[in-house]
């Protein structure tokens, strides 16, 4: 794949990620960054004071650098500035920071080499992934101490995880054939100047969240189809009267994954006229959820395109401007929305472990065990769903409605972008796993409906799951189970068993 700052989409940005696709620089995009560096040579010679390139940083920008230090100052930036704290991030981040950062480079806006693009490729074509913390941004000149981590081995210093150890960097880049650079003026503050920490955490947010909200649909349905839920809610008349497109996309979901089932057939006369709203109002709140998780798609997809250094070089003009496009709120407040979506998904998706639960409710045995009592079947599974809701709900408070001045006063609104797409994270894998409970407790009700049988969709799943998960008849320990539930989620094996017969769009 080639990159040029401009057409960088989800879909291509997955195959480097996870499937380890090369990455090189576009002719065009060359053509542009070398434009763009010519300008800064320009400036050089002519000696003008420029923010960036021959000043001091933040609150020392009106120090005038001499030139036989511009050097020293950009290497002195990353070394200064490379103060995260905590555990790394997963190397899917920073598989997603390295391409995003050689891609919002590659626009020709910064005004680097074109070495320092290549070198970024190298790492990311060779997996030698930087150890970056997730703790120390505040999103404001964009992700600073995270960004000065990945900058480190550009300069033979830092450190690579390798089999989850940390390892010291240069031996390893020296190994690979990779020779430490000279960071020239502006590319220190280049490096470090962007969104690409958030941007990139926040790309992986998305993918997953993607794929779990499809996920809550096809188990959502599973569960009813368990519970004798009707589908007369999921009618496409209802939701066309609404007109809201996620809550008609994700009601056809439903019919699709419900369609010939004997289960339902069962009961078509019975005299249960509504369900609980976690059953019967699934594409009302999954569809809201999916038409905002396609208004954060397009926020991130536009951030990992965009220019988000500082100062900005306009390579047609001649000109070098600066301004604040490194602040990260558009991705802050995305993240933290995205948060508070996927804490109500799991919501909805505990709810509906908890009618299983209740015998009254179910007209299934209680706890989903036919020999209840002596077995305490998924008691404690939906009280570990309820655990992680719970724990949602106070990862829910937005980071972006924060601000600590910071730069002695110099970047006195920040954003905390960093910090909402950490904690989205949070949100995220507390979701996968309140899903691989419901997943468990679905394919467990609906075999207690034998010898009535599920749709031919929920049906494929049941014996899908069933390879890896075996009934449970009497009590076992659990929590093996919800981890090969979650891989299953987390793979994507279950959609594309069935995405023949449901559609699978976002």
């Amino acid at each position: 794949m080639q990159i040029d700052g401009q057409h960088l989409t989800m879909d291509s940005a997955a195959d480097v990620i996870y499937r380890g696709e090369a990455v090189s620089l576009a002719p065009i995009a060359d053509e542009q960054v070398r434009r763009s560096r010519e300008v800064i040579q320009s400036c050089l010679k002519k000696g003008d004071a420029v923010y960036g390139i021959n000043t001091g940083f933040g609150k020392l920008a009106e120090v005038r650098i001499p030139h036989d230090h511009l050097e020293e100052l950009q290497e002195n930036l990353v070394m200064s500035h490379a103060c995260g704290v905590g555990q790394p991030v997963d190397e899917e981040d920073v598989r997603a920071i390295l391409l995003l950062k050689a891609n919002t480079l590659a626009k020709g806006f910064s005004g680097v080499r074109t070495e320092i693009i290549d070198f970024l490729l190298q790492l990311l074509n060779q997996n030698i992934l930087p150890f970056i913390p997730q703790k120390g941004s505040v999103g404001a000149s964009g992700d600073l101490a995270p960004l000065a981590h990945m900058a480190l081995l550009l300069i033979g210093q830092g450190e690579v995880l390798q089999n989850g150890m940390r390892l010291p960097a240069l031996p390893i880049l020296q190994e690979n054939g990779l020779q430490p650079l000279r960071l020239a003026a502006k590319e220190g503050l280049a490096l470090l100047n962007g969104t690409q920490f958030m941007t990139g955490v926040g790309l992986i947010n998305v993918l997953l969240g993607k794929k779990l909200l499809l996920h809550a649909d096809v188990i959502g349905a599973m569960s009813t189809e368990g519970l004798m839920g009707t589908p007369v809610a999921f009618d496409e008349r209802i939701h066309s009267a609404r007109g809201h497109k996620g809550q008609i996309d994700t009601a056809r979901r439903l019919r699709q994954m419900m369609a010939n089932s004997p289960i339902r057939d069962s009961h078509l006369e019975c005299g249960r006229v509504q369900d609980p709203y976690s059953l019967r109002c699934i594409p009302q709140v999954h569809g809201a959820i999916l038409d905002n998780l396609r208004h954060v798609i397009q926020i991130v997809t536009s951030e990992m395109n965009a220019a988000t250094d500082n100062p900005l070089v306009f390579a047609s003009e001649g000109d070098i401007l600066s301004g604040g496009n490194f602040h990260g709120h558009p991705v802050s407040t995305a993240m933290d929305f995205l948060g508070i979506l996927f804490a109500q998904l799991a919501n909805m998706s505990e709810r509906r472990i908890s009618l299983m639960m209740d015998t009254n409710l179910s007209y299934l045995p209680a706890f989903l065990m036919r020999e209840s009592g002596v077995n305490s079947g998924f008691m404690i599974a939906q009280v570990t769903a309820a655990s992680l809701v719970s724990e949602n709900k106070m990862l829910s408070h937005p980071a972006s409605v924060d601000s600590i001045p910071t730069s002695a006063n110099k970047e006195d609104f920040v954003t905390m972008g960093a910090n909402a797409a950490v904690k989205c994270r949070n949100i995220l894998e507390n979701c996968l796993n309140v899903l691989a409970i419901e997943l468990i407790c679905a394919v467990q009700s609906i075999e207690l409906r034998a010898p009535l049988e599920a749709g031919p969709a929920a049906k494929t799943i049941c014996g899908m799951v069933r390879k890896e998960i075996p009934l449970m008849d009497k009590d076992r320990v659990i929590y093996p189970d919800i981890k090969k539930a979650a891989d299953l989620i987390r793979s994507g094996i279950l959609l594309e068993a069935v995405q023949e017969l449901v559609d699978l769009t976002i």
